[in-house]
């Protein structure tokens, strides 16, 4: 499984993880396809175990939005990319970054990406 599968996986599952009483393993299992490999279950484990700081830092860099009030696409696009840019520096940023903006393309609607490129910036423009 390429990285970028591996991404649109684990965005799938968060995005069943959101609001719901399923655990990880659960909505992973709703996952099908191909095998799954340790990228996967990193980012997919990684991001759930880290949802309280990860989602306290998005909503500081939320200008005029809070995270509830999001659509469900883009709040976990971007807890998925937030979670590779805390927690995993050997992803560089920008492709964190592009990768954001590609699931926000196939998953979400004409504006999702500009608005997940527009939060993702700031963490990017920090360094």
């Amino acid at each position: 499984m390429k990285r970028h599968e591996a991404r649109e996986k684990a965005l799938q599952v968060l995005f069943q993880l959101d609001n719901t009483d399923l655990t990880v393993e659960e909505a992973m299992a709703h996952i099908k396809g191909q095998p799954t490999n340790a990228f996967y279950e990193k980012i997919v484990t990684g991001t759930a175990e880290q949802l309280e700081e990860i989602d306290a830092t998005l909503e500081q860099h939320l200008e005029k939005w809070s995270l509830a009030r999001l659509p469900k696409i883009e709040r976990t696009v971007l807890r998925l990319a937030v979670y590779e840019l805390l927690y995993m520096p050997e992803t560089p940023k920008r492709v964190v970054l592009n990768e954001a903006i590609e699931l926000c393309k196939t998953f979400g609607d004409e504006g999702s990406s500009k608005f997940v490129n527009g939060v993702l910036s700031k963490f990017t423009e920090q360094e």
